[in-house]
């Protein structure tokens, strides 16, 4: 007699519900970039979406009270001249996101409580560095204002956006990337590229410590970091079937696991729950989403079931465990994107009889906090992401928070000569820039750090900048002068020319008219003299 034994598990009946219409956002035009994206990104404050936009690329954010249809006027976040590729929320600061577009530049922006009343075109930061189109933005798990960005131009970049210059900058992908992704403290980078090639890195110093084939097809790959520190991978294989993979870092030519699931061609999403273990696949273009749960008895990534809806999904966005209802045993809940203008919000819950608060379901998850800050994380230290407990709710911390970008001086601009040393340096002001609402308002500040010698430096430079700029003054006056002058006599010398031929003109009309004069008073003696002849002989007859 045979039987089958049921693996033990509290995941086991997850089951998805979809919320009403009305509990939904409706009358969204998703784009329709070709880009492989999510177009979706959320946290416990705002959803934001990428929506087409004439003149630019643009992405609406939505306070999640802002249910129902949404109207065709309402206010965007457009800065952007090309479309939007990919959007990020920061992990340590709901108020902020970043988003890649195709103008090669990376916006950092900063979102007000309540969300937008207007237009919202002035970031807080630029990051300007790519030289093709930005199609992947991602965070730091655990560090502060830590960003990473990668492009067309094959070439990933790790910014301090708090300074707004770059940490790390790697260019050993000799195609684009797919993805990337952190591990569980920030401490490894695995990255996948169109080469077919799974990498991980050091994000110290870009130095790749292994690489092995990904997958087999040519279609777009995604990896992501485990909790625990094993790598999952999704792709293809050389007949185009969709598969998934469980990869260990120290052996990644050698699958744990590889499976095929069907013969679709969407690109699929892997969305990770960190606290569960749970990875939800999202296939782009699918009208499904299975879940599984990785444990460490065989076969590791175990199928638990799939969540049916009757309309293919665009995009799909996450909701951070802190945002979840912990009231209802609600585990995850998406938000996806569909062709018809409706983002669908979906629920996962556990059924659980009792109203308690479930300490198995909720583990210590993802804080608000960072455990380090850029400058800490870049000289070495590691730390684990700060976690706290859900048991009691949710409160958001980051309503008094504000991104602030302080600029530091270049000091390899003090090397140059002449007067764009001068230039660089009188111009090299540090300022700090506070969003405290729609308009970014920039208020200089002095920053710390610099000391007499460089203000000695500086204050020199201007008063040589001063000089150089009096002396061309002096010459500018110079020239004039003498251009005045030259002008004058040239003027003068016309003039007289001029009064000469006039002299000339008149003494000759003078002339004329005296010879004419004398010829028409000679003509009228003449003209006398016959008629006193004439009168003469006519009497002497009589």
């Amino acid at each position: 007699m045979s039987f089958r034994v049921v693996r033990s598990s509290k995941f086991r009946h997850v089951y998805g519900q979809a919320l009403k219409r009305e509990q939904c956002y409706d009358n969204i035009r998703v784009s329709k970039s070709s880009w492989d994206s999510t177009f979706c990104a959320v946290n416990p404050k705002f959803l934001a979406i990428i929506v087409e936009s004439a003149g630019g690329g643009a992405f609406i954010v939505l306070p999640h009270n802002k249910v129902g249809r949404i109207a065709a006027d309402h206010p965007l976040v457009g800065g952007h001249k090309g479309p939007v590729l990919d959007i990020a929320w920061c992990p340590h600061n709901d108020n902020v996101i970043a988003s890649g577009s195709e103008d090669c530049v990376v916006k950092v922006w900063q979102i007000p409580d309540g969300g937008l009343s207007r237009t919202l075109t002035e970031p807080v930061v630029d990051l300007v560095f790519h030289q093709r189109r930005v199609g992947l933005v991602l965070w730091h798990p655990s560090a502060l204002n830590v960003l990473l960005t990668a492009g067309s131009d094959n070439q990933v970049v790790i910014w301090n956006v708090g300074t707004g210059e770059i940490l790390v900058h790697i260019d050993s992908h000799p195609d684009i990337v797919y993805s990337a992704c952190f591990n569980w403290d920030g401490s490894k980078l695995v990255t996948t590229c169109k080469d077919k090639k799974i990498r991980i890195y050091d994000p110290r110093n870009g130095e790749i410590e292994s690489e092995a084939l990904c997958h087999e097809g040519s279609k777009a790959t995604r990896a992501i970091f485990l909790r625990h520190g094993l790598i999952f991978t999704t792709g293809f294989n050389r007949s185009s079937e969709r598969q998934y993979s469980l990869r260990a870092p120290d052996a990644l030519s050698e699958p744990i696991v590889m499976v095929e699931l069907d013969t679709s061609n969407g690109v699929m999403f892997p969305l990770y729950d960190p606290d569960t273990n749970l990875i939800y696949l999202c296939g782009k273009g699918d009208s499904v989403i299975r879940y599984f749960e990785v444990t460490p008895e065989a076969p590791f990534v175990h199928y638990i079931n799939t969540f049916q809806t009757p309309d293919p999904q665009r995009g799909i966005g996450m909701m951070p465990k802190r945002g979840c209802d912990v009231t209802t045993c609600e585990i995850a809940k998406f938000y996806r994107l569909n062709n018809n203008g409706l983002c669908q919000v979906i629920s996962m819950t556990v059924p659980r009889k009792s109203d308690l608060f479930q300490e198995d379901l909720y583990p210590d998850t993802l804080a608000e906090d960072a455990a380090v800050t850029a400058e800490e994380w870049i000289t070495g230290t590691d730390a684990d992401p700060i976690t706290f407990s859900l048991k009691g709710g949710y409160v958001s911390q980051s309503a008094n928070k504000s991104l602030s970008v302080t600029r530091k001086a270049n000091i390899l601009n003090r090397a140059s000569a002449g007067t764009s040393k001068s230039a660089s340096n009188a111009t090299l002001v540090s300022s700090t820039s506070t969003i405290s609402n729609n308009n970014a308002s920039n208020a200089p500040a002095p920053v710390s750090g610099i000391t007499e010698k460089d203000v000695r430096d500086i204050t020199d430079e201007i008063r040589k900048l001063k000089a150089i700029i009096v002396k061309h003054e002096n010459r500018i006056r110079a020239l004039e002068a003498a251009f005045r002058s030259q002008d004058d006599d040239t003027d003068g010398g016309l003039v007289a020319r001029n009064a000469a031929n006039v002299t000339n003109n008149t003494s000759n009309d003078t002339k004329a008219s005296d010879s004419h004069n004398k010829e028409t008073n000679e003509q009228s003696g003449n003209n006398d003299n016959h008629g006193t002849m004439a009168s003469s002989r006519a009497s002497e007859e009589v």
